[in-house]
């Protein structure tokens, strides 16, 4: 299943992606102060455990047919039709031009009006403020900070 977008659109994240994604990955110091060096069997790993994870629904995001990112809801609890958004860019070329918050927008528009979910949460790093920016110009409402993250949530109520 495609996702498309005005200028992107998400795409099935296959193993082949997923491997494209990580090749040109740059760690973000906004995330992490770790340096990221590419490792086909860390990526085969990663993917396997989860990609692959059924409580998890990965898409890549894809400008140009290009993989520029990775998108995926987790944490998912059919119950209370509420689950957890993710997003990773694949490199500062990609970031600041409105890719990611695109596919944060379709991701969310599927979660709610096809799968059924009223209540999506997602997370930023304290130092991440082009995140937190994103999050709160989403629609996402703040509840509250630990030592590390800050905390949010989108109703579709």
């Amino acid at each position: 299943m495609i996702l498309q977008g005005k200028r992107i659109f998400l795409a099935p994240y296959t193993l082949e992606r997923c491997h494209e994604f990580f090749k040109d990955y740059v760690s973000d110091p906004a995330m992490t102060y770790n340096i990221y060096t590419y490792d086909k069997e860390k990526v085969d790993r990663y993917y396997e455990k989860k990609v692959l994870d059924t409580s998890r629904l990965f898409f890549a995001i894809c400008y140009n047919d290009k993989t520029i990112g990775e998108i995926q809801i987790k944490q998912i609890d059919k119950e209370n039709l509420s689950c957890t958004l993710s997003i990773h860019l694949i490199n500062d070329a990609f970031k600041g031009k409105g890719y990611g918050t695109e596919a944060q927008q379709l991701l969310i528009d599927y979660a709610i009006n096809t799968l059924g979910f009223k209540i999506i949460h997602a997370d930023a790093v304290h130092r991440n403020l082009r995140s937190i920016h994103i999050l709160e110009k989403l629609g996402f409402k703040h509840l509250y900070d630990d030592d590390t993250f800050t905390y949010y949530k989108f109703s579709a109520e």
